[in-house]
């Protein structure tokens, strides 16, 4: 094929491929800012955002700078530069001879390693394992070095590279221990305990961990989609003015016109898709945020009663064991020492009967669980209401702005009203114990 086709089918190819990546960036600006920020104590199982601290009990320590952290990535490049001879043959057909000069960077040693952390915030923990997510890590350290310095050696390979210029480039990046993280990821049940854990999933649409904050994330997926978007749009525009250029110059102008025109027409197309689906998808989050408010009502229905009925047992074993324990100090009261009084063997077995029976018999932490079981259902409740009325009101939002809104007018869509105490209010769950 000729050059002169080739390039513009290149080209072709190009603004595709830059159509997609900025509709794909554009995808996962939307999926964070339809998120809701879950607090640690409210993650509930599926796509959730978290904002907190990296937090371990055993930290590692970073390659390169030696600091605590949760992760951390090290590479060692090294510099290299020659001169390069050639022999051309100039526009008379004389043979010459030229010098250039070559350089580069070489990547002569690299490692790093992950852990699993929580990330904490004010209401709680969450465990995070970072397998197979995207980390954006802070940059530690990023050094260059000669033999000189003893860096060059210490932390790098004793050998060099063909035509080296003995420097050195260190760079490492980490999730340094404490730092802020955001963190958007799929939660799930983990295995050794009843809690979540954010952890890959091959289900979930993004797993990121970064220590940028989610405002820096979105502008950046923003920014990175309106420059493949412009980048896509010249490289149609270039391509059709070079279809055109060979066989009619004169309508070169028109054909980059129309193969920009294409492009845009295209971008918008899947750009009304991308929307479409986008809203679908928070459409079913708000309705599994309402049947999350369901599963912790019924949990507080549930559960509420079966612990009050187990306390208040136990509560009466001990009223029996402290009855037994009042009657014998009793009888050892009125009873001087060496005078025959009431057998106190009866009472001592019936003592002994019930505390190896029921070896816990201390109702006041049975009481206090059941006062945090109480406070931690109510606590859910109200996340769940929380989370569920945030998604209403992205999805509300979504609806009311431009264009958005003729896109979800297109499917039908209606958001639901936000959940207000009267139209919902249950009953709570009576607790009595007896006297």
């Amino acid at each position: 094929m000729e050059n002169s086709r080739l390039l513009p089918i290149l080209g072709a190819a190009a603004s595709l491929g830059l159509l997609a990546a900025s509709l794909h960036l554009r995808r996962r600006h939307r999926l964070i800012a339809d998120l809701p920020t879950t607090k640690a104590s409210g993650v509930f199982i599926g796509l959730v955002e978290l904002k907190g601290t990296a937090e371990s009990e055993a930290p590692l320590v970073s390659h390169l700078g030696g600091r605590a952290c949760v992760h951390f990535a090290w590479r060692v490049e090294e510099r290299w530069s020659r001169t390069v001879t050639e022999t051309y043959t100039d526009k008379d057909g004389n043979r010459q001879t030229r010098t250039r000069t070559e350089s580069g960077w070489t990547q002569v040693a690299a490692g790093g390693q992950s852990q699993a952390f929580y990330l904490k915030d004010d209401t709680g923990a969450v465990l995070v394992r970072p397998e197979g997510a995207r980390i954006e890590a802070e940059v530690d350290c990023d050094q260059t070095a000669s033999r000189a310095d003893p860096l060059y050696y210490s932390k790098g390979p004793a050998g060099a590279v063909p035509d080296s210029d003995h420097q050195r480039r260190f760079v490492e990046t980490i999730l340094p221990l404490h730092a802020a993280v955001f963190v958007v990821g799929h939660a799930q049940e983990r295995p050794d305990v009843v809690a979540p854990e954010i952890a890959a999933s091959k289900d979930a649409e993004m797993f990121l961990i970064s220590t940028r904050s989610e405002e820096k994330v979105l502008r950046g997926y923003a920014a990175g989609s309106w420059v493949t978007w412009a980048l896509g749009l010249g490289a149609a525009a270039g391509a059709a003015w070079g279809w055109a250029q060979p066989d009619a110059p004169q309508r070169a102008t028109g054909m980059a016109l129309a193969g920009a025109g294409a492009f845009g027409g295209l971008w918008l197309a899947g750009w009304t898709w991308m929307v479409f689906n986008s809203l679908v998808t928070l459409r079913q989050r708000v309705r599994q945020g309402w049947s999350l408010i369901e599963v912790q009502l019924q949990r507080r229905h549930d559960l509420i009663p079966r612990l009050a009925t187990t306390v208040s047992a136990l509560g009466a074993h001990e009223r029996e064991v402290q009855t037994a324990l009042a009657a014998l100090r009793t009888q050892a009261e009125a009873t001087p020492p060496g005078a025959v009084g009431p057998d106190p063997d009866g009472l001592t077995g019936t003592l002994r009967a019930v505390a190896e029976k029921y070896p816990a018999l201390i109702a006041q932490p049975q009481f206090a669980a059941l006062q945090t079981e109480l406070v931690g259902t109510e606590q859910r409740i109200a996340l769940a209401r929380t989370y569920y009325n945030d998604l209403v009101t992205h999805f509300a939002t979504r609806l009311e702005r431009v264009p958005d809104g003729w896109v979800g007018r297109l499917g039908g869509m209606r958001a639901p009203p936000l959940l207000a105490g009267e139209a919902f209010e249950r009953a709570p769950v009576v607790v009595s114990f007896a006297a």
